[in-house]
């Protein structure tokens, strides 16, 4: 009999409720890469064409809401 641990065993009775509830990875990924949004310098800024008050405001935002912003 093998033994299973919480990595090995799916979690197959775990269902979201909501469809478009985003993942923990997404979300994670998005508090990854607005931190590194913020942390930017001007020059860098400049070099993927994000001005300092898109990149504040998109740093701002929760981890959870990772749709695109509406212009």
């Amino acid at each position: 009999m093998a033994i299973l641990n919480a990595r090995t065993r799916p979690l197959i009775w775990f269902k979201p409720s909501l469809p478009a509830l985003p993942s923990l990875r997404a979300m994670l990924r998005a508090a990854t890469t607005r931190r590194y949004l913020a942390e930017m310098d001007d020059r860098m800024l400049k070099d993927i064409g994000i001005s300092r008050m898109d990149a504040r405001h998109e740093a701002e935002r929760l981890p959870w809401d990772i749709t695109p912003p509406r212009p």
